[in-house]
C-alpha cells in the first residue's frame, strides 16, 4: 500500500511539472542551434539542395531553364532526400531512475525524461516520426503532447527491462536507462532489434554518486523499492571493487552496442544536458 501511495504521489508531482518540462525541453532543443535539418541526400522533396550538370538519361522535365540559361551547359536543380525516419524511445522509468545522491540535485528519471524529450522536439522539427516504446511513431507537433503524457508513468519494478514494442524495421531506437539492472534482458533487446534492422543509441544516465561511490564508514545500502539491503561498517573498503564493476558494466555495454551497430554513451547528471543531446542527436543522425 505505501509503495502504492508513493507511485501516485510521484505520478501527481511529475503531473504538475510536465508544462515546465516541455518548456526545458523546448529551451535545451534551442540551444543546440542545429538549423534545418537536412539530409544532404538528392531525391524526392520540397528544399533545394544543389544544381548539377545534366547527364545523359535526365530528362528535359528535370532542368532548370533559368539556371541553364546562365551557361553553355544545362543544370538540374536537385532537392533534398525527404524520406521520414521512425524513432522509438524507451525510457527507463524504474525505481532505480528516481535515485539522487545529493537533495539538491534532480534525480535520473528526470534528466532521462528531458533528454527524451528535447531529442523528439528536434526530430520532430526535421520532420521525423518519433514514439515510445509501445506505441506507433508518429509525425507532427501534435506528437509532442503524447510523448509528455507517456513520460509522466513510474514503473514500480526495481530496475527497468527494455522494450521493444512499436518499433518500425529499419528504423531506429534511443535506450535512455542506468543499465544497472540484469545485463540479459538489454542482450536480447538489442539482438531483436538487429534482427528488425534497427540501429541506435544506448544512452547510460548516472548520478555522480553512483560514478565516484564517496562512502566511507557505516553506510546502508538499499534499493528504491526496498526489496535489496546490504550494511557495511566500512564503505570505504568496497570503493574499489564497486568502480571495478561499474567499468565492466560499462566495457560490457560499450560491446554490446558494438556487435549490433548500435553507439553507447555515459551522462551523469552533474553534467550539462547540453551535451549529452547533442550527442544523442549526432550518434542518431550518424545511424542512419
Amino acid at each position: 500500500m505505501t509503495l502504492s501511495v508513493d507511485l501516485r504521489a510521484r505520478a501527481e508531482t511529475l503531473g504538475q511539472s510536465l508544462p515546465a518540462l516541455l518548456a526545458e525541453a523546448e529551451h535545451l532543443a534551442a540551444t543546440l542551434m542545429l538549423g534545418e535539418h537536412g539530409r544532404r541526400r538528392a531525391g524526392q522533396g520540397d528544399e533545394f539542395w544543389q544544381y548539377r550538370p545534366a547527364h545523359q538519361g535526365d530528362g528535359a522535365r528535370s532542368i532548370d531553364w533559368r539556371r541553364s540559361a546562365r551557361s553553355d551547359v544545362h543544370f538540374i536543380r536537385e532537392r533534398e532526400w525527404q524520406a521520414a525516419q521512425s524513432v522509438t524511445l524507451w525510457v527507463d522509468a524504474a525505481r532505480s531512475m528516481a535515485f539522487s545522491g545529493d537533495k539538491v540535485r534532480a534525480p535520473k528519471a528526470d534528466r532521462a525524461r528531458l533528454l527524451a524529450l528535447a531529442l523528439s522536439v528536434l526530430l520532430l522539427r526535421g520532420g521525423e516520426r518519433v514514439g515510445l516504446s509501445g506505441h506507433t511513431p508518429k509525425p507532427g507537433r501534435a506528437q509532442i503532447m503524447a510523448l509528455l503524457e507517456g513520460l509522466a508513468s513510474d514503473d514500480a519494478a526495481d530496475y527497468g527491462t527494455p522494450e521493444i514494442a512499436g518499433m518500425v524495421s529499419h528504423g531506429r531506437a534511443v535506450f535512455l536507462s542506468d543499465f544497472l539492472g540484469q545485463i540479459e534482458p538489454l542482450e536480447t533487446a538489442l539482438t531483436l532489434a538487429a534482427d528488425r534492422g534497427v540501429r541506435g543509441i544506448l544512452l547510460q544516465v548516472l548520478d555522480p554518486a553512483e560514478e565516484d561511490f564517496p562512502y566511507l564508514g557505516r553506510t546502508v545500502f538499499e534499493s528504491m523499492q526496498g526489496s535489496l539491503r546490504h550494511e557495511t561498517q566500512s564503505a570505504g573498503d568496497l570503493r574499489a571493487r564497486y568502480l571495478d564493476r561499474l567499468a565492466e558494466r560499462k566495457a560490457k555495454l560499450t560491446a554490446l552496442a558494438r556487435a549490433v551497430g548500435w553507439h553507447y554513451h555515459c551522462h551523469h547528471t552533474g553534467q550539462s544536458a547540453q551535451t549529452a543531446l547533442l550527442w544523442a542527436y549526432s550518434a542518431l543522425e550518424g545511424g542512419r
